[in-house]
């Protein structure tokens, strides 16, 4: 089992540069802890801080080292010319493998600001990605469909293989990244009943498309404390307020011990990666997480 990170991007702070700082903060205490994986997500057209997937990793992967790194991009709202630049320049400085995390995107609000109909938004899933990956090999693309593209091409291409992960929930979306996708990234909302119905469908899928996967994962939003009382209590305003509208099952709240179990089930499960997220808004009780983490990584392997 590996565990990884993915950095919250959204802050509430007046002064946009400590927002920026925590997430380098979190991406050298997550070095420190000994993670195996670092990401940033995806999101647009926000009422707040949100900072943007290319230029902040690119600034925590000099605080990260050769472990395995990547970003999420909602490819339809993006052109995927760009992602191919911005993914094959993020390559080139990794030092480790380079992952790209991948979804539709379903926030109609976001859509909206980008000028994506939420109803095109599979098709176009499918075609930017085909569109990337060819750009990645070096290809010169030319389309004529949801993007109207003429001999585009990209340099630098990615110096290796760029594994595709793909966020799912619905058996659709979870075919669909079985049939398309490198890895999957199951869907954080998930209580562990809901994540052992999800991985199956998802093996299920796998055979039917002949895919052996890279990558199985799962998204966690956690908190690590001291013990589990001091867990329970401090996560207590967070489940009280319907933390993003996730059940509380789905949430990873305790002790070191506690959190290693959680960890450890879903492994049995078939999961390879989880990949955590603080719940924690405050950045002394997330850096305090994040360095708890070595002890779980230590009882899981």
């Amino acid at each position: 089992m590996k565990v990884g990170i993915s950095v919250t991007s959204a802050y509430a702070v007046d002064d946009v540069r400590v927002g920026a700082r925590y997430m380098v903060e979190r991406a050298r205490a997550a070095r420190a802890a000994g993670l195996d994986s670092l990401f940033v997500g995806d999101h647009h057209n926000t009422p707040r801080p949100y900072y943007q997937n290319s230029p902040m990793l690119g600034r925590m992967l000099a605080e990260w080292g050769d472990r395995t790194s990547g970003a999420l991009y909602l490819l339809p709202l993006w052109n995927p010319v760009l992602v191919a630049e911005q993914t094959g320049t993020l390559a080139s400085i990794a030092q480790g493998r380079f992952v790209m995390q991948c979804a539709l995107g379903g926030d109609a609000r976001q859509s909206a600001g980008m000028g994506v109909d939420l109803k095109a938004r599979r098709t176009m899933f499918e075609q930017s990605l085909a569109t990337i990956r060819a750009l990645w090999r070096g290809e010169t693309v030319s389309l004529d469909g949801h993007w109207r593209l003429e001999e585009a091409r990209i340099s630098p291409v990615p110096p290796e293989p760029v594994d595709v992960w793909i966020g799912a929930s619905a058996p659709v979306a979870i075919d669909r990244a079985a049939r398309l996708g490198d890895g999957w990234l199951a869907d954080p909302s998930l209580d562990d009943a809901g994540a052992a119905r999800a991985i199956t469908l998802y093996q299920e899928a796998c055979d039917r498309h002949r895919r052996r996967p890279t990558a199985v994962a799962i998204r966690r939003d956690v908190y690590v404390g001291s013990s589990k009382a001091e867990a329970k209590r401090t996560m207590a305003p967070y489940v009280t307020r319907g933390y993003r509208g996730f059940a509380p099952e789905a949430l990873v709240i305790g002790d070191v011990g506690e959190v290693a179990a959680r960890f450890a089930r879903l492994g049995e499960l078939g999961y390879t990666d989880v990949i955590v997220r603080n719940i924690t808004s405050d950045q002394k009780q997330a850096l305090k997480t994040i360095d708890r983490l070595h002890r779980v990584i230590e009882r899981v392997e």
